[in-house]
């Protein structure tokens, strides 16, 4: 869902246009046009999709490495705080997002969310649930 740059979905004129945290689309990508007022916000939303990227593999590497070294009846403190970091700032990111960017969307009408905006949330569900069943989940 960060990468692609199908968050809000709107129609004009000529087709579909779609914006993501990156690019503005239609039938060619460009940089995606932001106010000064809006630009720290969406710029603290990349920061913290891109923070929830680097937390998830690290939580993933910690949860083999400690899958190996653990001894029996151990718990998966570590990976599990990791991947509750992880899921606030996938919180943090789409929560800005819903309440700056949501319904605002340039050259378009009738703009709706895309599938990477739904994919993010449904991503911050599975995070936190996640991050609980490392913490209870014991190497048996």
């Amino acid at each position: 869902s960060t990468l692609f740059q199908v968050w809000m979905v709107g129609s004009y004129n000529f087709g579909t246009v779609s914006t993501g945290l990156w690019l503005l689309c239609n039938k060619t990508c460009t940089q995606l046009p932001v106010s000064s007022r809006d630009e720290a916000s969406l710029k603290a939303v990349q920061a913290f999709m891109i923070l929830s990227i680097i937390f998830s593999v690290v939580a993933l590497v910690l949860f083999i490495v400690q899958l190996f070294t653990l001894e029996k009846g151990k718990r998966f403190y570590m990976t599990g705080a990791v991947m509750l970091v992880c899921w606030m700032c996938i919180l943090i990111a789409v929560s800005i997002y819903t309440a700056r960017f949501t319904g605002t969307m340039l050259y378009s009408i009738n703009p709706h969310h895309g599938y990477c905006f739904i994919l993010a949330w449904i991503c911050f569900c599975f995070s936190f649930i996640i991050g609980i069943l490392y913490l209870v989940l014991r190497k048996k």
